[in-house]
């Protein structure tokens, strides 16, 4: 026995409504047999603060804190595992008068036929 198909009607959120066949069964998201995941395990390591050897991430970690290492510094960890840090671009004020005063300019000189390519 088949089971039975249904079909609703879907809002596409843009004013228009589509009659779609809803899924009577939840679909497999991957063909993996489980969810990738990621664990603390590593290969033993050498950590340059102290001169253990770690097979934890966390505990690798741990000594590059001020509080992890005989030296009392903050170690920086380097490498393609981290995201790079935002570099900030300084300490610049938008005035906006001068921006709203650029943008009538614009429009002004569109309206005037200025700029545009025939």
């Amino acid at each position: 026995m088949q089971d039975a198909v249904e079909y609703a009607w879907f809002d596409d959120g843009r004013g228009r409504a589509t009659y779609r066949r809803v899924p009577s069964e939840r679909a497999a998201r991957s063909d993996l047999p489980c969810p990738m995941l990621i664990t603390d395990t590593i290969d033993e390591t050498q950590s340059m603060a102290d001169g253990q050897f770690y097979t934890s991430k966390r505990a690798l970690r741990r000594t590059y804190r001020a509080d992890g290492n005989p030296q009392g510094k903050e170690y920086i960890e380097v490498g393609n595992d981290q995201k790079p840090r935002e570099q900030k671009r300084g300490n610049y004020v938008r005035d906006k008068n001068k921006a709203r005063d650029s943008v009538d300019r614009a429009i002004a000189a569109v309206d005037r036929g200025e700029g545009i390519q025939a």
